[in-house]
């Protein structure tokens, strides 16, 4: 098991405002484990009482609604941390977090990190901003279903992927989401959001080279999410 003090993937997290002795004590309290493609990490109704520090892979975060559709909430990489509002509140989560490739996260205790949290005000500010930063995402995401079209929402959301995941050795966004994990971060059927890709690799905005997306016109995408 790696320590703590000498993982690269706390400098992307809260994390990187601990001191060595701190991270030395809480890689003796926390478990790594493997998470295979598919599986969950957490779901809702889950006691998490503690956070996940994601040291490889891709998850999503997922609400399910009363009638059985999936929203995603967020798609998760190498470097965050989820679970931080169980260092607050005492209830189970309201969310899914599934694996979209096999992963590898470490779990930290809820008394390690309140302790930290007590003691560390840089390190308390962080989770707040990280925190603040999920509302305002949860926040835009509520207007953009309400006042956008589902147009708007795939070209925004492709450009948005391909900003926080950068493109790959073929240029496409390098993430694979399958049409239903689309459709179900834009909220729309599956077929919907099939029928906009299609739309948009005839108007030459976008390509495919097998499951992934190339971005070819930026500008056209940009135009699309903005509703000219």
């Amino acid at each position: 098991m790696s320590k703590c003090d000498q993982c690269i993937v706390r400098q992307f997290n809260s994390l990187k405002h601990l001191s060595k002795e701190d991270l030395m004590r809480m890689s003796n309290c926390k478990t790594s484990k493997i998470i295979k493609k598919g599986e969950p990490i957490f779901e809702e109704g889950d006691y998490l009482n503690g956070v996940y520090c994601i040291k490889d892979g891709v998850c999503k975060i997922s609400k399910m609604s009363e009638n059985g559709k999936n929203q995603i909430i967020n798609i998760i990489k190498r470097g965050d941390l989820i679970g931080e509002r169980s260092l607050i509140s005492e209830e189970v989560s309201n969310l899914n977090a599934i694996a979209l490739e096999d992963m590898e996260v470490c779990f930290i205790p809820r008394d390690e990190i309140v302790r930290d949290l007590e003691k560390n005000p840089a390190f308390t500010m962080d989770i707040l901003k990280t925190m603040a930063s999920s509302l305002k995402n949860s926040d835009n995401l509520i207007v953009d279903m309400a006042q956008k079209s589902v147009k708007q929402r795939l070209a925004e959301t492709l450009l948005k992927l391909q900003t926080k995941f950068g493109v790959n050795e073929i240029g496409a966004i390098d993430i694979q989401l399958s049409r239903e994990d689309i459709a179900n971060i834009i909220g729309t059927a599956t077929e919907s959001a099939i029928r906009l890709l299609s739309e948009f690799k005839k108007n030459k905005s976008i390509g495919f080279k097998g499951k992934n997306i190339i971005i070819i016109n930026k500008n056209d995408l940009e135009k699309i999410a903005n509703g000219f």
